[in-house]
């Protein structure tokens, strides 16, 4: 596995290795887990070539201790990556990827302010910006991006069409562990108490209720709601739990 940590150095590689094989693109934020590993292997049966990126995007927090306490496991995510089979990693700095120092964003005008984007403003701007970077360093055939984060992978979708990027977005399912929960790496924060919790929150959300009364089962379970909305064809909802923020979407 190649580690590469610049813009220039990842576009020289590929810009080459893409005129005669494909290439496959997974974007992350580090402490990688069994979700992560899904989107990998489907990019390695689809490419010739994977790339896995691993930064934690500053300008998509919105909450600075969110910021600070996001998991960072680099040595043990290289370990993951390479036994995966992983061909390059590219890890940036914030100035090597904002060598703006974020003067320029990308802005969705429709759906970007409801569901996360009502509760965490800025949030999409910092996502869609440092994607489209990421896009333009890469230049994959296809990237690969996980449903657990749907709002995000609709808005990734659109923001491509919009652009003309040529570049496929494959939408991968959500993983969940065995009692239902969606893996993430904040799930790396909840206590043992949370992470039952978790859990029972994942249980009650995929139960065929309305919404109302899913409202109100999350309420006697103490879990504290930020929002649980029904749009257009699926459920989706964030919580708190141990004052981590947890998000989840189901189909309808």
């Amino acid at each position: 596995m190649k580690i590469m940590t610049t813009p220039q150095e990842m576009q020289q590689d590929i810009q080459k290795i893409r005129q005669t094989q494909s290439v496959g693109f997974v974007p992350t934020m580090g402490a990688l887990h069994e979700g992560h590993l899904q989107l990998v292997q489907k990019s390695r049966a689809e490419n010739d070539k994977t790339i896995v990126s691993i930064f934690v995007n500053p300008t998509q927090f919105n909450n600075p201790e969110d910021l600070a306490k996001y998991p960072r496991t680099l040595e043990q995510d290289q370990k993951f990556l390479e036994e995966a089979g992983v061909d390059f990693l590219f890890l940036p700095t914030f100035d090597t990827l904002y060598p703006d120092q974020f003067a320029f964003s990308v802005n969705e005008k429709n759906a970007d302010h409801i569901l996360c984007g009502a509760s965490r403003p800025g949030h999409f701007a910092g996502v869609l910006t440092v994607v489209l970077k990421l896009l333009n360093i890469t230049q994959p055939h296809r990237a690969y991006f996980g449903e657990k984060d749907y709002q995000q992978l609709s808005l990734i979708q659109s923001m491509v069409a919009a652009f003309f990027i040529p570049t496929q977005i494959v939408p991968v399912p959500t993983i969940r562990d065995a009692e239902g929960l969606a893996l993430s790496s904040r799930n790396q924060r909840l206590s043992p108490t949370g992470l039952s919790r978790a859990r029972r929150f994942a249980q009650t959300l995929r139960q065929k209720k309305s919404r109302e009364d899913v409202l109100q089962d999350l309420s006697k379970q103490d879990i504290q709601i930020d929002y649980l909305e029904d749009y257009k064809d699926r459920r989706f909802a964030a919580v708190f739990i141990d004052n981590v923020r947890l998000i989840d979407n189901v189909p309808l």
